[in-house]
């Protein structure tokens, strides 16, 4: 084992519109090859659309849409005596949000349509009201945690 002391934690600076780590950290997952700045305008285009439909702040409908997808509890694999076992265990709020977003923005990317614009303002909008894709896979894996509850106690 490392003798070595833990890293501090590195949050990114809130994003410039909303003033919100979370946002940074969502908009940091949507960017690829480092492209901020694009991924920033989907985002944003997203929250403008997102409004425009609802009529409510675009926050609020993200913030729920976030806790929606987020997971309680997952499956790790242990191996003892040979065989190995999905264990249950409960996952901390920072992973969850992490897992949450992951699935949220790879269901948009897996969406039929146009613009990822599009494809995320739905996906946002499915999250929020409890349905799609995002959602369904928290729900799995909640029923594969369950399903091996009986292997809780192998948990470490």
């Amino acid at each position: 084992m490392s003798r070595r002391s833990k890293p501090e934690k590195r949050i990114p600076m809130s994003d410039a519109l909303y003033n919100s780590t979370d946002i940074a950290k969502f908009i940091n997952r949507l960017m690829r090859r480092g492209k901020k700045s694009i991924a920033e305008k989907i985002f944003y285009t997203a929250m403008d659309r997102v409004q425009e439909k609802t009529k409510e702040n675009p926050m609020d409908v993200f913030e729920k849409a976030i806790k929606n997808v987020t997971p309680l509890i997952e499956v790790k694999a242990r191996r003892i005596g040979g065989s190995t076992y999905q264990v249950p265990i409960e996952v901390k709020t920072e992973r969850g949000v992490a897992l949450g977003s992951g699935w949220l923005i790879n269901s948009a990317k897996a969406r039929s349509g146009k613009s990822m614009v599009d494809k995320l303002v739905n996906e946002i909008l499915d999250a929020s009201n409890g349905t799609g894709a995002s959602v369904k896979k928290r729900e799995d894996t909640h029923k594969m945690a369950e399903a091996n509850k009986a292997f809780a106690h192998y948990r470490y």
